[in-house]
């Protein structure tokens, strides 16, 4: 096989596997082999083996020599510390992205194609969410808020903070398939007033709105979460309080 090709089969095998485990085909503590998911997927062992490695690293799936493998727990006792780290990223993320939009409109040469391609496809995801939230078919919120925010990071330009976040996005995303509550429309608006100062080039507002957002869906998730535990930050454990009251 092409190396080109056997890096994209890899990959795709690998996001098939974390897909099935976000979305609950493979529930945490599934046993699974190399074998049966590389007839479930119609590729060899092989490419499975890599993508079971890979999302070993992620911390989707656990293997014990001489066990196996199994599907991880999800990481309800991390989910702040988790969210506090995408919440850095994503800040860095908005405010790259306004910086580079400001640095191409300030050039005498139009923004390159890749940007419309990309910026394009952005709107087409906030018109497919907004679409979601008037119809009240809240379950295609996630994934589309997903694409969202991994979309801003193509539009950074900065392929670590894309890599980062990516590898985070779907631990996050594990997290609220987990929880029955979160599949709301009430920060689905500030998407467009994100997007607003990317386009405007105003990377502190971009910076400030994102961090905002985040730290919402932080709160949010740990006011929900049955353990109760509390976060890192003294300013979350007092909007969790004023939340419950």
């Amino acid at each position: 096989m092409h190396p080109e090709l056997d890096r994209a089969t890899k990959l795709s095998v690998q996001d098939a596997i974390r897909r099935d485990i976000i979305v609950g085909t493979l529930q945490p503590g599934t046993r699974i082999t190399e074998a049966s998911l590389a007839t479930t997927h119609g590729v060899s062992r092989v490419p499975v083996r890599e993508a079971l490695r890979a999302l070993e690293a992620e911390g989707f799936v656990e293997s014990r020599a001489n066990v196996g493998s199994r599907v991880a727990d999800i990481p309800v006792d991390d989910a702040d510390d988790l969210f506090a780290v995408r919440e850095a990223l994503e800040v860095a993320t908005a405010r790259r992205a306004a910086t580079r939009a400001a640095g191409l409109f300030s050039a005498a040469a139009p923004r390159p194609d890749e940007w419309w391609r990309i910026r394009r496809i952005l709107a087409e995801i906030l018109d497919d969410g907004d679409a979601a939230v008037k119809i009240g078919d809240l379950d295609q919120l996630p994934d589309l808020n997903n694409r969202f925010h991994l979309g801003l990071a193509d539009l950074s330009g900065s392929a670590s903070l894309g890599v980062l976040l990516r590898q985070l996005s779907g631990k996050i995303e594990w997290l609220y398939a987990s929880d029955e509550h979160s599949r709301g429309k009430r920060l689905w608006h500030e998407h467009r007033l994100i997007l607003a100062a990317i386009d405007a080039g105003d990377s502190e507002r971009a910076g400030e709105l994102m961090g905002w957002h985040v730290r919402q869906s932080r709160i949010g998730y740990l006011s929900r979460s049955e353990s109760r535990a509390p976060s890192s930050e003294p300013a979350v454990n007092e909007a969790i309080a004023l939340a419950a009251e």
